[in-house]
């Protein structure tokens, strides 16, 4: 059977400040209204005979994973949390031994959650014929022909044929300069690496054991010890860190004599940078893409994308990237926006938090927005979904008020247990054990006051959490 398996692991930092840690670009919508997560998972599901979808992603996404799937209407086989990241090789290696566990005959179809494909008939076509070659033993990656010189890829140069549509890997190409990617795409034998792969799990365990034993053992070591968590499996971070960290490609791919490549066109884009985003968007006559509230005046060939709360004008710019969030703004040149993890970098030299976290935090239990802070100040507008809670918890250094501003709130402090309604407040004093709770089935909505003197996240003890946080 066929096993989709979604790498889900990326932070999409290229595409800052809109991608964050907390919140990468996977699960934005980014080209209409789904994410690239999601619009990965339903490609997936589309596939003859597919069984539901494994995901491999950090634990900090976890919720996010399943909130995401069953907003599409999709089963899951499984969400593998990662405890630390490892790269692709250790991480497929877990999804392998999750789906061989239950089919000891599995095919695994690998692809990253934040990839765009427009052409899926082409896609569905490549599936098929790579499937015949990994149903031959062999591990099958997908390269995109490519129709232009593009230096930010890896390629993929194929050799002798095998079957219809499929070729042994002759060598595997690191990014190249920008003379060398122009003649790799004149000789018409090169193709961009992908980073999607098929293969039989077993396959892949045996190659990985042959070329990587000291980290199939690690992954071995860590997945035997694995829990279950809510609808998540957990593996022990001391023994799935002492695996390697390596890319599928240089733990096997590049070693393996059983390695081939499907080339196909099917207006595939990893959407690893602004300006990609630009290329395969839809735009205006002008050349320009925009999102929410922009009014443009003599302008081209621009991306401006406005936040829900600020409108942006532009006059007589060209070639340019502006995107504003509540918190940061980017404005660069379209050429210029691989620098951008340069402004990542630099955020995280200064201790910064922007490149980890947006003003606007979603938890599993719904969200919240920092709308002020100041000394010993913080102001918060708070969504609880129907049916959520948040933990049962208190705070060292900070106290509370509440005022609802729509719903119906129910209250624990200390021993006190109450409802709060529409324009009704509480006081949540320091050190009080306290819960907030949303019965109902419309959201609660309500402004937090908190004041102390230490307003930090990490100052929270939480002694019951249905997340499993506690």
């Amino acid at each position: 059977m066929l096993h989709p398996v979604i790498l889900s692991g990326g932070s999409g930092t290229r595409l800052w400040p809109l991608s964050r840690q907390n919140q990468p670009k996977q699960f934005l919508s980014l080209i209409g209204d789904r994410s690239l997560f999601q619009e990965t998972l339903l490609r997936a599901s589309r596939l003859d005979g597919a069984q539901p979808p494994v995901t491999v992603c950090s634990d900090d996404h976890r919720f996010m994973v399943g909130e995401q799937l069953h907003a599409v209407g999709l089963d899951s086989g499984g969400i593998i949390l990662e405890p630390v990241a490892r790269n692709t090789a250790p991480a497929i290696a877990l999804a392998a031994m999750h789906v061989a566990a239950g089919d000891p005959d599995a095919t695994m179809l690998v692809m990253p959650a934040d990839h765009l494909i427009e052409d899926e008939a082409s896609f569905r076509t490549a599936v098929e014929t790579a499937l015949a070659e990994a149903g031959q033993g062999w591990l099958v990656a997908f390269g995109i022909t490519p129709d232009y010189a593009e230096t930010g890829y890896g390629y993929i140069l194929r050799g002798e044929g095998l079957g219809e549509g499929a070729f042994r890997i002759e060598r595997f190409v690191e990014k190249p300069d920008l003379a060398t990617a122009e003649r790799y795409v004149a000789e018409r034998t090169y193709a961009w690496n992908s980073g999607m792969f098929l293969f039989r799990a077993a396959r892949y365990l045996e190659e990985l054991g042959r070329h990587a034993p000291d980290m199939l053992a690690a992954v071995r070591t860590a997945y035997e010890s694995r829990e279950s968590d809510l609808d998540f499996t957990r593996v022990p971070e001391a023994a799935f860190a002492q695996s390697p960290n390596d890319s599928i490609d240089y733990a096997v791919m590049e070693k393996t004599d059983r390695a081939a490549v499907v080339p196909v066109s099917c207006g595939w884009s990893d959407i690893g940078s602004w300006s990609s985003l630009w290329a395969v968007a839809q735009r205006d006559d002008d050349g320009n893409l925009h999102e929410g509230d922009v009014i443009s005046v003599d302008s081209s060939g621009s991306l401006v994308r406005a936040s829900e709360r600020r409108l942006i004008a532009t006059i007589g710019v060209e070639d340019l990237v502006i995107v504003d969030t509540p918190d940061a703004t980017l404005v660069a040149r379209k050429d210029r926006v691989q620098d951008v993890k340069t402004v990542v970098d630099r955020l995280k030299q200064a201790g910064r938090q922007e490149h980890l976290f947006h003003r606007k935090v979603y938890r599993p239990w719904g969200s919240y927005d920092s709308i002020g802070v100041g000394p010993r100040f913080q102001v918060k507008r708070i969504m609880v979904k129907p049916g959520a809670a948040l933990s049962l918890q208190k705070h060292a250094h900070r106290a509370e008020h509440w005022v609802v501003v729509s719903g119906v709130a129910e209250v624990t402090c200390d021993d006190r247990v109450f409802d709060l309604r529409e324009n009704e407040s509480t006081f949540i004093p320091l050190g009080s054990v306290h819960r907030l709770r949303n019965r109902g089935d419309v959201p609660v909505e309500l402004i937090e006051v908190q004041s102390g003197s230490y307003l930090g996240e990490d100052d929270i003890v939480r002694l019951e959490d249905v997340y499993g946080r506690s």
